[in-house]
């Protein structure tokens, strides 16, 4: 359980999310409000992978395809 304070109430502090590019392994650092609005998310078989602003261009028409990223 989680204290008002963005802690944990056993005395740990919750870790902030890195995001990292389901492609080339980029990471977006640690980000407190999502990725950077360059990137793309997707959802695949109800995960969320994010995708780099190079790899989303270098595979959009396959995004738009709407194509799972081992399609790619």
């Amino acid at each position: 359980m989680t204290s008002p304070h963005g802690g944990r109430d056993d005395g740990s502090t919750a870790e902030t999310p890195c995001i990292v590019c389901a492609r080339c392994g980029t990471s977006a650092g640690a980000l407190t409000a999502g990725p950077p609005p360059t990137w793309t998310c997707s959802v695949e078989n109800g995960d969320r992978r994010y995708f780099c602003e190079t790899c989303s261009r270098e595979n959009l028409r396959s995004i738009v395809g709407r194509l799972d990223s081992d399609w790619w």
